[in-house]
C-alpha cells in the first residue's frame, strides 16, 4: 500500500471517529497480544525474584494481612504494598496462578501503550490544528509506530511478563509524566482559579502517589527532577508551579500514599524504616546492594542490547531535535515542546541511574517508550507535509540513512551469533542441559536465518530510499523472532531450569510428615517456597547445616532436606543416612535419617498454610 492509498484509508477514518477508536483498539490489543499476553502464564514463575513477590503476595490472603508482606514467615520489607495488592486481587479473581502473578505487569505495560498511543494522536491533532492541516498518516502511523515499538523490543517484554514491581512502577510513572504534559499544555492550565484547573494535573497526582506505592521515593523523586528540569529548561518553572497548585497536589500525593507508610512502621517500627528507607533507597543509591555494581557504561549496552534492534536509531534521533537551541523553544505554544520534553525524560532517567551505584538492567525500564516515541518522531520525518523538528530549520535524511546501514550490521551480527549461542550463553548450574537442549531444538538457528533474511531486506530498502519500510519491518522481524524462537526457547529453560523445583515442591508437599521440618541446603530458591506453600528453614553452608539437622532430628524423628548432591556431602551425610524421595535435574529431596515405611503420612498435594 503506497502513501496516498494508506492517507485516503485514515482520511476515511478522521470523518467516522468510532472507525479510528476499532483502529487504535484493535493495533494496541494485537501489539500488546504479541508483546505481553502471549503465553502469559504458561510457563512456571522464575528463580529468584518472582516467586518472593509471588509468595508474599499469597501471604497476604492466607495471613489476611495487608499491612505487612511476609515470605516464607518473615517480614519482606524490599518494595512497598501495590505490587502485593493487585497480585493478591488477582489470586481472587483467577486463582493463585502463574498469570495471576504476571497479570498487574501485563496490563500495566498495556496502559503505557495504550497512553503513548492517545498522547501521541493528541499531539499531531494538536499540530495540524496550529499549521491548518490535516495529516492523518501523522495522527494514526506515527502513534502506531511508537506504541509497536515500545511492545515489541526485549526489555518492555521481559519485565511486562515478569510479576515484579518494575512495570508496575514504570506505568505508573509514564503515565504520570504523560498526564503532567497534557496538564501542561492544557489551555484551562492558566485559570486563575484557587484549585487545581486541569483534570489531567489530579490525575499526575494519583499516579505520583501510585508510583510511591510500588516502589517508594523514587516514584516522586524521579519525575520531579525531570519535569523541574524541563521547567527550568523552558523558562516555565515558578509559572507552572504556580498553575499546578502544589499546596494541593502534594497533600494529595500524601493522603494516598502515606497511610500504608505509616501504618507498615508503628506495626515494625524501625525494622521497616531501617531496611526499606535505609537499605533499599539510600544504600542502593549510594553503595553496592546484592553485588549489583556495573561500569558507568553500563546502561548504554543495556539500552543498545535490551532495546534492539531500535536502539541504533537513538542517537540520531536525539541530536535531530538540537536540544542545545533554546531560546527557539521559549515562545511556542507548549504543546511543540513536547518533543524536548519527551528527550528530558530518557534523559533523566538515564543520568539518574548512571549516577547511582547500584545499577540492575531493570532501572531504566520507565526510559524505554520515551525512546520509542523519539524514534517514532525521526521517522515520522519521511512522512508527507512532515515538518522539521522545533529548533531546526530542516530534516535530515543523511543521520536517518547512517543509522539504517549500522541497523543493517547490527541485525546481521545478531543473526550470525545466533548459530554460536551455545557456545556463548555461559553454562548454568541450575540447568546443566540447557545448552544442549537448546542446540537440538534448532531455535538458534531459526533466529540466525530470521535476522540475516532481515539484514538483506533492509539492505535493498536502503539502496531504493524505501525509508519508510524500515522501522515496520524490523518490528516484523522482531515479532516472528519473539514467537517463533524466544518462546519456545523460554519453554525450554522452565522444563530444565524450573520444572525440577515445581515438582520437587509438590513431592514435599505430598511425602511431609506431621511436624516434619523442610530445610533447603545451599541455596535459596523462592519457586520452590511458592509451589509448595511450606514454611523452609534455609542454611546456606553445607557443614552448618550437618551441624543443624543432627540437633533438628534430636527433636522429631526425621527432617526432609532439598539440596544437590554434592552439598548432602559436605553435610557429612553418606547415601545410607537418608532416604532419597525424589530426584529432579541436579536436585534431590531427602529424609533423614532413614525411616523404616512411614504411616499416616499425607498423600495428594494438598496445600500447607504457613
Amino acid at each position: 500500500m503506497n502513501n496516498f492509498a494508506m492517507e485516503r484509508w485514515f482520511k476515511r477514518i478522521e470523518t467516522h471517529p468510532w472507525w479510528g477508536v476499532a483502529f487504535a483498539v484493535v493495533w494496541i490489543a494485537l501489539v500488546s497480544g504479541i508483546g505481553f499476553f502471549w503465553h502469559l502464564g504458561s510457563t512456571g514463575l522464575i528463580d529468584e525474584t518472582e516467586p518472593l513477590f509471588a509468595e508474599a503476595s499469597r501471604q497476604m490472603l492466607v495471613r489476611n494481612d495487608w499491612i505487612t508482606p511476609y515470605f516464607n514467615n518473615e517480614t519482606r520489607f524490599d518494595k512497598p504494598a501495590l505490587i502485593y495488592w493487585c497480585q493478591a486481587i488477582a489470586y481472587q479473581l483467577i486463582g493463585v496462578n502463574e498469570w495471576a502473578v504476571r497479570l498487574p505487569s501485563a496490563i500495566a505495560a498495556l496502559f503505557v501503550v495504550a497512553f503513548t498511543f492517545y498522547i501521541l494522536n493528541w499531539y499531531y491533532r494538536q499540530q495540524d490544528a496550529t499549521l491548518q492541516v490535516t495529516r492523518p498518516l501523522h495522527r494514526w502511523l506515527i502513534p502506531a509506530l511508537a506504541s509497536a515499538i515500545i511492545a515489541l523490543n526485549p526489555e518492555m517484554i521481559i519485565w511486562g511478563r515478569t510479576g515484579v514491581s518494575d512495570m508496575m512502577l514504570t506505568g505508573c510513572m509514564v503515565g504520570g509524566l504523560l498526564c503532567f504534559f497534557l496538564g501542561y499544555a492544557s489551555p484551562t492550565s492558566k485559570s486563575n482559579s484557587p484549585f487545581v484547573t486541569s483534570p489531567w494535573y489530579w490525575a499526575f497526582y494519583v499516579l505520583i502517589a501510585a508510583a510511591i506505592l510500588t516502589k517508594g521515593p523514587v516514584g516522586i523523586v524521579l519525575p520531579g527532577l525531570i519535569i523541574g528540569a524541563f521547567l527550568i529548561y523552558v523558562g516555565n518553572f515558578w509559572t507552572v508551579v504556580r498553575e499546578m497548585r502544589l499546596y494541593i497536589g502534594l497533600p494529595l500525593i500524601f493522603l494516598l500514599a502515606a497511610p500504608w507508610y505509616i501504618l507498615v512502621s508503628l506495626r515494625n517500627g524501625e525494622s521497616y524504616i531501617s531496611t526499606f528507607f535505609g537499605y533499599h533507597n539510600v544504600e542502593r543509591f549510594t553503595g553496592v546492594v546484592n553485588g549489583h555494581s556495573a561500569p558507568w557504561y553500563f546502561y548504554f549496552v543495556i539500552i543498545l542490547l535490551l532495546f534492539a534492534p531500535y536502539s541504533v536509531y537513538l542517537p540520531a534521533a536525539m541530536v535531530r531535535l538540537k536540544f542545545w537551541q533554546r531560546r527557539q523553544l521559549l515562545n511556542v505554544p507548549r504543546f511543540q515542546q513536547f518533543e524536548l520534553y519527551v528527550f528530558a525524560w530518557f534523559t533523566g532517567i538515564f543520568v539518574f541511574f548512571s549516577i547511582a551505584v547500584t545499577k540492575l538492567p531493570s532501572y531504566v525500564l520507565p526510559l524505554m517508550p520515551a525512546a520509542a516515541i523519539l524514534i517514532a518522531f525521526h521517522w515520522g520525518d519521511f512522512l508527507p507535509g512532515s515538518v522539521p523538528a522545533l529548533g531546526t530549520e530542516n530534516i535530515n535524511h543523511r543521520s536517518w540513512r547512517w543509522s539504517s546501514w549500522i541497523n543493517v550490521v547490527y541485525i546481521t551480527a545478531i543473526g550470525i551469533a545466533l548459530f554460536y549461542v551455545s557456545q556463548i550463553i555461559g553454562f548454568d548450574p541450575a540447568a546443566p542441559k540447557f545448552r544442549e537442549a537448546l542446540q537440538e531444538s534448532g531455535l538458534t538457528v531459526i533466529g540466525g536465518i530470521i535476522w540475516l533474511v532481515t539484514s538483506v531486506i533492509l539492505a535493498a530498502l536502503i539502496i531504493r530510499r524505501r525509508w519508510l519500510a524500515i522501522l515496520p519491518v524490523n518490528l516484523v522481524a522482531f515479532s516472528l523472532f519473539l514467537l517463533f524462537v524466544l518462546t519456545p526457547a523460554l519453554f525450554i529453560n522452565d522444563r530444565e531450569r524450573q520444572l525440577p523445583l515445581r515438582e520437587l515442591a509438590k513431592a514435599a508437599v505430598t511425602n511431609q510428615q506431621p511436624n516434619e521440618e523442610v530445610i533447603m541446603v545451599g541455596f535459596l530458591k523462592p519457586t520452590f517456597v511458592f509451589y509448595s506453600q511450606l514454611s523452609i528453614t534455609h542454611i546456606k553452608s553445607g557443614s552448618q547445616a550437618g551441624d543443624y539437622v543432627k540437633t533438628a532430628v534430636a527433636k522429631s524423628p526425621s527432617v526432609l532436606i532439598l539440596a544437590q548432591p554434592e552439598k548432602l556431602a559436605k553435610m557429612g551425610l553418606t547415601s545410607t543416612d537418608y532416604t532419597v524421595i525424589q530426584e529432579k535435574g541436579v536436585y534431590k529431596l531427602v529424609r533423614f535419617p532413614q525411616l523404616n515405611p512411614r504411616k499416616g503420612s499425607r498423600e495428594g498435594s494438598a496445600d500447607v498454610e504457613t
